[in-house]
């Protein structure tokens, strides 16, 4: 079996490389450019042959560049246990996530739409839908899980980008309808 090209010879001047082209690729990927390969490769002053080395593609550069951010829940010690409250503060922190990692995510979706089979990027496992139901933790006599999917299928990044991009609201506005949206999901579900 080959030993691959990272865990041989100069390990440590090798993580450096890879570091150098991840950070790149985040970099333009927070000015708004999906990066090939190349683009990563020139961000950093490192040879394309090289980088190639790291990256055999834009899919394996792209799925390194994900943001390593996966907190068990968006809200703190201090957040309501009303579940109204409770609701829109964690709203308010899941929308802003989703605004602040807004390139990584139009790239983690793009990739899962390019192909559904491959590995699924990090920001494409469905964890939100566990930040939601900790949201909705005060609740009983709900189907907590169910509802988490009716707000994530309606206020995830997905109805963002449509908001943003085809409805043409811009981002404070976008963020109001999801955070809008949930909270009338909130009441159908209560109204029961």
């Amino acid at each position: 079996m080959p030993i691959p090209y990272e865990a041989s010879g100069r390990v440590e001047q090798k993580s450096r490389t890879r570091r150098a082209l991840v950070e790149a690729a985040r970099g333009l990927l927070a000015e708004g450019a999906t990066p090939r390969v190349e683009d990563a490769a020139i961000r950093a002053a490192i040879s394309r042959t090289t980088a190639y080395r790291y990256f055999a593609n834009q899919r394996a550069l792209l799925l390194a560049a994900q943001p390593q951010i996966q907190p068990d829940t968006l809200l703190g010690p201090d957040a309501p246990v009303e579940p109204r409250a409770r609701l829109d503060a964690f709203m308010g922190e899941f929308t802003r996530y989703n605004l602040q990692w807004e390139p990584q995510l139009r790239s983690a979706l793009r990739l899962s739409l390019e192909d559904p089979g491959a590995e699924r990027p990090l920001l494409r496992r469905g964890r939100a839908i566990g930040w939601i139901e900790d949201a909705l933790s005060p609740l009983a006599d709900v189907d907590r899980r169910a509802l988490a999917i009716a707000i994530r299928s309606a206020a995830g990044i997905e109805s963002l980008i449509w908001l943003i991009d085809v409805a043409g609201q811009t981002r404070p506005e976008a963020a109001e309808t999801v955070r809008r949206t949930a909270s009338a999901l909130l009441e159908a579900a209560l109204a029961k």
